[in-house]
């Protein structure tokens, strides 16, 4: 049975009845009686138990389900939330031949984030070139190619100043969303597994950390086999996946599926949509919020060899804050993937 929440007022109201019946002989109270007093108090604490109970009554249903209760259900239903993953790279650290870098050294971003050295390193031709992970989990550590880093204290023969590397210093992702968990829960309850089907594959891969989406292909490669096409749509450089993300979800994939099924796990091609527009009023703030909006849309809407269509990008940008007018000059017409290409937003131009 279902809680039928009284508004404040309501339990207030209330409460100056039962307490105006019992001591007034049912006058109404004054606004400043002690009796008027009493009932806003007591109102008030009984708003909140009922705001308590109209909480826990969601907790039981998965599409409800806050937090701690939704992590419970995802358990039930041997369902794990995504951990965090921390940022990893390389960097380059200049010093004196033969000088070590001890493993375990610890360098500083400009804004405070720290890094540590996975293995000791020598400096060969002027420069030690080691590898070093992040010391938080999440999205802050990734950091882009020549940005430099400090040393937290000084090494012997060894400058202060490192340099990232081309690759930069990626792969650190956030803890797994209460609402991609649910979604993912609420596929378990609807699509039970079913010893190695389609959507046993789409299931098997979302479970693999930075895979936000993916699709699956009978016969991929010919009989007997399976395609399975993933997006990582939260990465910086995504949402096109890594190599190493691709072959992260393939060792995955490749533990659970059914020894008769070739599994071929792939990131698709990235067809790259260039935009130009003009919008009105032309300001810094209205084009961030029509950028903001085209990278939502396409978010949503890119599938392999899927469309996007014109009209979808002319509403994004019409809903974008302060937005009041626009024309879309390209593309010309909606946009159209073919096979396996995903469409994915490039530069977005006003003219």
């Amino acid at each position: 049975m279902s809680i039928t929440r009284p508004t404040l007022p309501e339990l207030i109201a209330r409460v100056e009845t039962d307490l105006s019946g019992r001591l007034l002989d049912g006058e109404t109270p004054l606004s400043r009686s002690v009796v008027s007093v009493l009932a806003r108090v007591e109102g008030g604490l009984t708003d909140g138990m009922y705001g308590y109970l109209a909480w826990l009554q969601d907790q039981p249903f998965v599409d409800k389900a806050e937090a701690e209760y939704l992590e419970r259900h995802s358990r039930i239903w041997g369902v794990l939330r995504k951990a965090a993953v921390k940022a990893a790279g390389s960097v380059s650290l200049p010093g004196t031949d033969g000088a070590i870098l001890p493993a375990g050294t610890e360098l500083q971003r400009v804004d405070g984030a720290l890094y540590t050295t996975d293995a000791e390193a020598t400096v060969a031709a002027g420069v030690a070139i080691v590898a070093v992970t992040a010391a938080e989990t999440g999205t802050a550590g990734n950091t882009p190619a020549g940005v430099t880093l400090s040393l937290t204290s000084p090494v012997t023969a060894m400058e202060s100043t490192a340099t990232i590397g081309a690759a930069g210093l990626a792969g650190g992702l956030d803890e797994e969303t209460d609402t991609a968990l649910r979604a993912r829960v609420l596929t378990r309850i609807q699509k039970s597994p079913q010893g190695g089907c389609l959507s046993d594959y789409r299931v098997w891969a979302l479970e693999v950390p930075g895979v936000t989406r993916a699709w699956t292909y009978s016969s991929h490669m010919g009989v007997g086999t399976v395609g399975v096409a993933i997006v990582a749509d939260d990465a910086a450089a995504g949402p096109i996946p890594t190599a190493e993300l691709v072959a992260s979800a393939q060792a995955h994939i490749d533990g659970k599926r059914p020894a008769t099924a070739e599994v071929f796990v792939f990131a698709p091609a990235a067809m790259v949509v260039n935009v130009t527009l003009s919008v009105a009023p032309d300001t810094a703030a209205v084009r961030k919020a029509v950028k903001a909006e085209l990278g939502d849309l396409f978010a949503r809407e890119s599938v392999p060899g899927g469309t996007i269509l014109l009209s979808h990008m002319r509403e994004a940008v019409s809903v974008a804050t302060g937005e009041t007018d626009n024309a879309i000059t390209i593309p010309a017409a909606d946009v159209v993937a073919s096979g396996t290409a995903f469409p994915v937003l490039g530069a977005v131009a006003f003219a």
